[in-house]
């Protein structure tokens, strides 16, 4: 895809269930991660692979790879629902759209964890962008966590 605009190419996931039925159909060596930013376009340079980093908000460092959240299940999960697991996935780092600023959203992407950033965060070199997650999956995200009525948790943000 190298000079391509991947924004302009990315499908974009409707609602939760696609998100789910995504992970689904995932082949076991394809890894799904979500990423909260201004997207592809911004966090890859050059060929998908080359150039991909997250910056360390509290020291400036580069990181080397993107920071992002995996949306594999974990086999502790059991037989719980797949639509809350993928739900706590978007809710755990929604507070980032407001922190960051316009543009910033979550994407999905195919990728390989090279490292862990200083909050213990997956570090990702993408292979593949893979889709745009709507409004509407965030909606429905943030229902089915607050439907848990847990008072003891909430998305992952330090300035709270």
């Amino acid at each position: 895809m190298s000079g391509a605009r991947y924004e302009s190419v990315m499908p974009v996931v409707d609602d939760l269930e696609q998100l789910v039925d995504l992970l689904r159909e995932a082949g076991p060596e394809e890894k799904l991660y979500v990423r909260w930013s201004r997207g592809p376009d911004a966090d890859l340079s050059g060929e998908c692979g080359a150039g991909q980093s997250s910056r360390d908000a509290l020291t400036g460092i580069d990181l080397p790879g993107l920071s992002a959240n995996p949306l594999a299940v974990e086999s502790w999960w059991g037989n719980r629902p797949l639509r809350l697991w993928v739900a706590r996935r978007l809710y755990d780092y929604c507070h980032l759209r407001e922190l960051r600023g316009p543009g910033v959203r979550p994407w999905v992407l195919i990728g390989e964890q090279c490292g862990r950033g200083p909050d213990n965060e997956p570090l990702v070199r993408c292979h593949r962008p893979v889709a745009w997650v709507s409004e509407r999956a965030l909606r429905e995200a943030d229902r089915a966590v607050e439907e848990q009525a847990s008072a003891e948790w909430g998305p992952l943000h330090r300035a709270d």
